[in-house]
């Protein structure tokens, strides 16, 4: 909405009114331009070979997956190419989309400071605020238009996946209204919860959790139906990873380079799952799940290249900008969390999903006395930066980072914040890899011996995780 400039009285004659109207019309005009400063740097969108190579070297192990490793129906190949598709659209329109956006959002001052850069000239720098928006837009359009190609209009699933995006949407509303409004903690724990009740509503998966070999004999079952006691775990851990995001964050590319880790990790879990399955529910759920967590991975690499720093993954590989370009604010971590929570319920491995997000796990616990008010909790929770050396000092805060920076010593932003994000891609590496070697059979994964062989194994147990059980009561039941 456009600003008006209060004006003198006028007098009841038409030419002083109809000049009055015309001054003020100029006015809003004048104030819908941007206003650049010296403190405002343009922002370019990233270059056309870093694009190529980008989605080149993201793509290539995702389709030998999908396309070689394992034998996957056409009927499931077909909707998930398609949706790869219009991800990478919604890649490069996102990368298009930043710099245009980032005038508008500084143009109504939602711009910030860097405070890890304070007392440098990059410290004086405004830096637009809440680009996250572009991304969950981007994602909501893709996401809405690719049910034309693939859902029938009384498919069962399609309950579901517009469920899913009733919550998305919601949650994308509360993390632009808490960037413009700052919204109180409490508040953000209170809304999630409401968001997330579209999403059980429609949820029509399993229930029940497998019950280890050694703890059969005392129970007496090998599946144990927990009811709605395993949908209110859904319920909280879709308000944990709505939040964890945001709480794991305070450095340049921490928050969206998390989200590409995870997202990564899930993708190649599903293909895995698809691949190694022989039940066609089974399969559907984690074709669901793929449907989802494409367009956000896409998205979020566009976002990730004006907001992280310059690092090597194993199964990724990333050129970007340091330092941050833009802001996400709280609009793409909400958007972020909740999406990867819709994912792992609908696509029926909400016990696996917590093992994905140890890292964020294990900063709540971290978090916990400040977060429930046993210790001072500061509004920034970040390290202490000195502009001498420009490097980070962990604090007394209870965050992963400080931890980090208190166990392994002062480090630069850039260098925290790969060693954070190469931590969790190491993990996912060695998870996949044991996952691979316990492939047995003609394809498919034996439960009972990934169980049996966790619990002589804690270690292990602890690596892999909980194994949905989703299509798998035939096989319990008959051993």
């Amino acid at each position: 909405m456009a600003r008006k400039r209060a004006s003198k009285p006028t007098t009841t004659t038409e030419d002083t009114i109809t000049t009055t109207k015309e001054a003020i019309l100029t006015n809003n005009k004048e104030t819908k331009r941007p206003q650049e400063t010296d403190n405002d740097q343009p922002i370019a969108p990233p270059k056309k070979g870093f694009i190529f190579k980008l989605s080149l070297l993201l793509i290539a192990p995702y389709f030998y997956l999908l396309f070689f490793h394992y034998q996957i129906q056409h009927d499931l190949i077909k909707p998930i190419l398609i949706n790869a598709g219009l991800s990478l659209v919604g890649f490069f329109l996102t990368v298009k989309m930043i710099p245009v956006a980032s005038k508008y959002v500084l143009r109504r001052n939602l711009f910030g400071y860097d405070i890890n850069k304070k007392g440098t000239p990059q410290g004086t720098v405004k830096v637009p605020e809440s680009l996250g928006i572009v991304v969950a837009v981007v994602f909501m359009v893709l996401t809405i238009v690719f049910q034309f190609f693939t859902f029938a209009p009384d498919s069962i699933w399609l309950v579901e996946y517009n469920a899913a995006l009733a919550s998305i949407c919601f949650m994308t509303l509360l993390g632009f209204i808490d960037d413009v409004l700052d919204v109180p903690w409490r508040v953000k724990l209170v809304l999630p919860s409401i968001a997330a009740l579209p999403l059980l509503m429609a949820y029509a998966g399993h229930t029940t959790i497998i019950i280890p070999k050694p703890l059969i004999p005392y129970v007496g079952l090998k599946l144990l139906d927990l009811g709605f006691i395993y949908k209110i775990y859904m319920w909280f851990l879709a308000i944990f990873c709505t939040n964890c995001i945001n709480i794991h964050a305070g450095i340049n590319g921490l928050e969206v380079g998390q989200t590409v880790v995870i997202a990564s990790a899930i993708l190649i879990h599903n293909v895995m799952q698809i691949g190694a399955s022989a039940d066609p529910e089974y399969k559907q759920a984690h074709a669901f799940s793929l449907y989802l967590v494409q367009p956000l991975l896409a998205t979020s690499m566009a976002l990730l290249s004006y907001n992280c720093n310059v690092c090597v993954f194993f199964f990724f590989f990333m050129f970007v900008r340091y330092p941050s370009s833009v802001f996400v604010g709280d609009t793409y971590t909400y958007f972020a969390g909740m999406t990867m929570a819709v994912v792992g319920i609908l696509g029926h491995f909400s016990e696996t999903l917590l093992i994905f997000f140890l890292a964020q796990v294990l900063n709540f616990l971290l978090s916990v006395p400040q977060l429930f008010g046993f210790r001072h909790c500061p509004r920034h929770r970040l390290p202490r930066f000195d502009p001498q050396t420009g490097l980070l000092t962990g604090t007394d805060d209870g965050t992963l980072v400080n931890f980090y920076l208190r166990m392994f010593g002062r480090k630069s932003e850039n260098s925290l914040c790969v060693h954070l994000l190469l931590v969790q891609v190491i993990y996912f590496c060695v998870k996949f890899s044991l996952l691979l070697f316990m492939h047995c059979g003609e394809g498919a994964f034996s439960l009972d011996d990934a169980v049996g062989f966790g619990l002589h194994c804690p270690m292990l147990l602890t690596i892999l995780g909980p194994v949905s059980t989703t299509g798998r009561k035939q096989e319990f039941q008959a051993t």
